[in-house]
């Protein structure tokens, strides 16, 4: 083929083609997809409405649990089902921890370990200029590289279809947790640098973004491959002009320093809004597990937050049914968690990961005990979730207002992440008002209990 006629190529390998994307797990994952459906929109794919074929297919894997690594393979068998002769491109990280099952699969042409997520697109080009018999012989490849070579840092800021942006700034974990297989999966702690993202930031606040979700594996790690901080980091993205606000995802409690905090509270846009990794209430379950603070150490944070910013909104995250929790001591971490003044907690059950420490460690708690723990946590998250809702019914909060599937209300959040239902105004459509902020008086709860109703005042 001449140089001329590879090049036209090249320009129109994408042309007309429609892109279906899957992603599983966390808002980290959701934010890469979201990335690179935008790259490959840039480049005239078009992603596949409901019942269309697709001819590109990309599949974000999670493996966080077994359970995960089961959606994982159903959702490539559906897609590949739902799409036949669609080049199939499978990444994330299942993707990375089980390459050669991943790849040996019926329909998957390319797999993409944690250091190459970044060059999808190339391979989606590469993959689409071979002629149809190259391609098959090619198919059921992976390329992935050692855990410990992982170094590359995949740019992610993308709002998907949401009001909020996700801006990706690290990636990777150090700590070697005893349940968690994320370090083997994403690699070590990396960042990108402190300017590559305030313009990311301010890109985002052209196209409109008024909030950005800051996200990570260990945020608070970030500086580690730059030499920067995160508090610098949050210093420079709170001069972006345009965006009005900023949540922090999830953040160690022991990188939680009250530099960042103190920041927080005085800063133009940073919400009060944290949310906090436990896992445990018990200290002998965080040894167990590896964790780098204890309970003290914990409520201490808790408690420097509400005293800097008393509206803030705490979630946090715990894991119930470890190996080594005995009856007893789910009973202490209960306890503890009862008497946290925080809103929320996010309630995980334990899943066994191969390659993890915690397979050493003895006592194994049943499936049924891990149930009746778990829904005992989602009783309690209930409770004070509704009683901080409570706490603000008849005041005035800014509300940043959401599209809706309804013609005739909009939701959106507080600032302090109240989830709010507004029913519009006679003559007033949803357009109008999509990704603006207004102050909302919170009245009772809505039917369902899930959000206060609003008034705009």
């Amino acid at each position: 083929m001449s140089d001329i006629l590879c090049n036209f190529a090249c320009m129109n390998v994408f042309e007309d083609k429609k892109a279906v994307y899957y992603t599983l797990g966390c808002k980290l994952n959701f934010a890469e997809t979201s990335s690179v459906g935008a790259e490959l929109k840039k480049h005239g794919v078009s992603t596949a409405r409901k019942g269309e074929i697709a001819d590109i297919c990309v599949i974000n894997t999670c493996s966080v649990t077994e359970v995960a690594d089961s959606k994982c393979r159903q959702a490539i068998h559906r897609l590949v089902r739902n799409h036949p002769g669609a080049l199939v491109i499978v990444t994330g990280c299942y993707a990375q921890l089980k390459p050669e099952q991943v790849s040996a699969m019926e329909g998957v042409d390319l797999v993409l370990g944690s250091n190459e997520k970044g060059q999808i697109v190339e391979a989606i080009k590469e993959r689409l200029l071979m002629m149809p018999e190259e391609r098959k012989l090619a198919a059921h490849e992976y390329r992935t590289v050692r855990t410990a070579d992982i170094r590359n840092f995949m740019p992610s800021c993308s709002c998907g279809d949401r009001t909020r942006y996700f801006l990706k700034v690290q990636d990777g974990c150090d700590y070697y947790c005893t349940y968690c297989t994320i370090p083997f999966a994403r690699g070590r702690s990396r960042n990108g640098s402190i300017g590559m993202l305030v313009s990311q930031a301010q890109e985002a606040a052209m196209a409109g973004a008024k909030e950005i979700v800051i996200t990570g594996v260990n945020i608070g790690d970030f500086g580690k491959s730059t030499g920067e901080s995160f508090l610098d980091l949050l210093k420079a993205l709170d001069q972006v002009q345009g965006i009005e606000r900023y949540r922090i995802s999830s953040i160690e409690p022991n990188l939680l320093t009250d530099e960042v905090l103190q920041f927080c509270a005085q800063s133009r846009a940073f919400m009060p809004h944290f949310h906090i990794p436990l896992q445990s209430g018990s200290d002998e379950v965080l040894r167990l597990m590896r964790r780098k603070y204890d309970t003290a150490l914990f409520r201490s944070k808790v408690e420097r937050v509400l005293e800097l910013m008393p509206d803030a909104f705490i979630g946090v995250d715990t894991i119930v049914g470890t190996r080594g929790e005995t009856e007893d001591l789910f009973q202490e971490a209960y306890g503890y968690m009862a008497s946290l003044p925080v809103a929320q907690y996010h309630v995980f059950p334990y899943s066994e990961r191969p390659g993890t420490k915690a397979l050493e460690i003895p006592h194994k708690v049943r499936p049924e005990e891990k149930k009746e723990r778990s829904q005992k946590i989602l009783d309690l998250s209930e409770s004070i979730t509704h009683a901080f809702y409570n706490r603000y019914i008849g005041k005035v909060r800014p509300v940043l207002l959401e599209h809706s599937k309804s013609k005739s209300t909009m939701h959106g959040f507080t600032d302090n992440y109240i989830r709010v239902e507004i029913d519009l105004p006679e003559g007033v459509q949803s357009n109008m008002l999509d990704n603006t902020i207004v102050n909302v008086r919170l009245g009772e709860f809505n039917a369902d209990g899930t959000a206060l109703k609003g008034e705009i005042i």
